[in-house]
């Protein structure tokens, strides 16, 4: 069987007496894809604190302007992910951080509905929530692949129910979204961070460039991350 490639550097893959990637190029794979996660949701912070303090989202708010804040973070995902094998590195990367200021900008409400400190308790719930479901993802034995079909059975689930929300404006239905919502977040994350070490290990995806898997990683933890903490918003946020 071919062995799959080092992560990052010249010369060969390291590997163990059984036969698996060394511990040090899986290391380095998760942190190029935190650090590229970490670097994207301070761009959405910038760009949302951005858009409120200078009106610029609710400018854009008005009129057709609305959906261009609904439908272009899609048409970023979309790109990514169809033109993944075709892209640069710095296409991909220049994408990722388009995609995350649009993110902010779309988000620039909340500074408008909840106030800075309720803003930051949250965001400090959410940080510590999402590290320690990534140290279990990183660390468990379990095969976590089942519980990923679930997890994504159940996000179906709540974009539905949202959408019938949407209508029907229940209180008590928001509230029971917004609690699944935490846990189906809570569990993505564990589940993608044992995701992004197999494919780190070579297991997955391994005619793929590393920077580019790196930055797709970070995409999906930057997401799950992201919703984490809207979600955890809704339930625990205290509006202005």
């Amino acid at each position: 069987m071919e062995q799959p490639p080092k992560i990052f550097g010249g010369g060969q893959p390291q590997f163990n007496d059984a036969g698996v990637l060394e511990s040090t190029d899986v290391s380095s794979f998760l942190s190029t894809v935190f650090t590229w996660m970490v670097a994207g949701l301070a761009v959405t912070a910038v760009a949302a604190f951005y858009s409120a303090a200078s009106d610029l989202y609710l400018t854009l708010m008005q009129g057709a302007g609305r959906w261009l804040l609904l439908l272009a973070p899609f048409a970023f995902l979309l790109v990514m992910n169809f033109g993944l094998q075709r892209l640069s590195v710095t296409s991909l990367a220049l994408l990722f951080l388009a995609f995350a200021a649009t993110m902010g900008i779309s988000l620039g409400g909340i500074f408008l509905l909840y106030s800075l400190g309720s803003l930051t308790q949250v965001f400090l719930i959410t940080a510590g929530t999402f590290a320690i479901m990534a140290i279990a993802g990183y660390t468990t034995k379990v095969d976590l692949s089942r519980m990923g079909s679930l997890l994504f059975m159940g996000l179906i689930g709540i974009l539905l129910a949202s959408l019938v929300n949407w209508w029907m404006k229940s209180t008590m239905l928001d509230f029971a979204i917004s609690a699944i919502g935490v846990l189906i977040f809570t569990g993505l994350v564990a589940y993608d961070t044992q995701r992004l070490k197999r494919i780190a290990a070579g297991v997955e995806y391994g005619q793929v460039a590393p920077m580019k898997l790196a930055l797709l990683g970070a995409t999906s933890l930057y997401l799950d991350f992201l919703n984490l903490f809207l979600f955890l918003l809704r339930l625990l946020g205290r509006r202005d």
